[in-house]
């Protein structure tokens, strides 16, 4: 199954039994439906589905209209670059609401281009920033288990946070990872425990671990496999736990931020770990990557595992 399929199931399994639920966006009833991630809301939404015009500021508004209002709503967009027309209501008319306890929920769902060749104007890949600007909880997710529990737990949970996905693996079929630890409020997930590294994902990373896990196993030694799902700053004494025991640390983050949540997470881990190695893998942007070029990270795997254990 393709993994645009499988995130389209989940989001009907979560509203089909809400009743009054507004679902809006541009094209998310008409046309390819953003790709097929909202093919058929319609048939089972029982409020209203809208196709919306291109006025993300106002549709951000109407969301937190609605919320005041104890409407709940979902309102899902093309690309995460159209959520910086918004970011005024985002900050500033949600620093009002939070104020009170709103019974119903507003979730902004953006895709986060990320498959390339796209252009200047598409491929805001910032999730932390949106997060860190606006004080506001935000969930990435790229495989079956992280996906399903944010999307059960967090999509019509009371309240406001923004969910998104990368359209690089929307293609792709869905990859599956079995969980062994779950953060209570789907912050952070664990997929491998080993003895010998920690690999921590931030993003739509987890796929580059994957990778890098499987070739640490080639070396015949073992690691621990993180994903770091929000995108605010949490508590992460049990991934801290994992790299006091391992004291070997591999960080990769693929986003495009320069406020990077990673690198908060560097510090803290600074401050109670004493680390034998680090390694951190992140982009290095340069003008040409605005132009239309392949957007992915380049790493050489066997490279880090060599460091790693040297």
């Amino acid at each position: 199954m393709k993994y645009v399929q499988y995130i389209n199931s989940l989001i009907k399994e979560a509203v089909k039994d809400k009743p009054n639920m507004v679902i809006f966006g541009q094209n998310i009833d008409a046309g390819s439906c953003l790709s097929g991630l909202t093919t058929g809301i319609s048939e089972l939404n029982k409020g209203l589905t809208i196709n919306t015009t291109n006025s993300e500021n106002t549709l951000v508004g109407v969301g937190f209209g609605l919320m005041l209002n104890n409407i709940s709503s979902i309102f899902f967009m093309k690309q995460m670059d159209f959520l910086l027309l918004g970011i005024d209501q985002i900050v500033n008319t949600y620093n009002i609401i939070r104020q009170s306890n709103p019974s119903a929920s507003f979730t902004i769902f953006p895709i986060t281009v990320d498959s390339g060749y796209e252009g200047p104007q598409s491929s805001l890949n910032n999730f932390d920033d949106f997060c860190s600007i606006a004080g506001v909880e935000g969930y990435s997710f790229t495989n079956k288990e992280d996906t399903k529990k944010i999307i059960s737990e967090q999509l019509v949970k009371p309240g406001f946070r923004i969910l998104s996905t990368g359209q690089r693996l929307l293609r792709e079929e869905m990859r599956e990872l079995s969980i062994i630890y779950s953060d209570p409020d789907c912050k952070y997930f664990q997929y491998k425990k080993g003895d010998d590294i920690t690999v921590v994902c931030f993003n739509q990373a987890t796929p580059y671990g994957e990778e890098l896990y499987k070739t640490i196993l080639n070396h015949n030694i073992t690691a621990s496999l993180f994903s770091i799902n929000s995108h605010l700053c949490a508590d992460y004494e049990h991934i801290m736990n994992d790299i006091k025991n391992t004291r070997k640390l591999v960080i990769i983050d693929d986003s495009k931020s320069k406020n990077k949540l990673s690198d908060r997470f560097i510090i803290n881990i600074l401050d109670t770990c004493e680390l034998k190695r680090k390694k951190v893998i992140t982009r290095s942007l340069q003008e040409n990557d605005f132009y239309p070029c392949k957007d992915t990270l380049e790493i050489d795997y066997n490279s880090v595992v060599d460091f790693m254990i040297s």
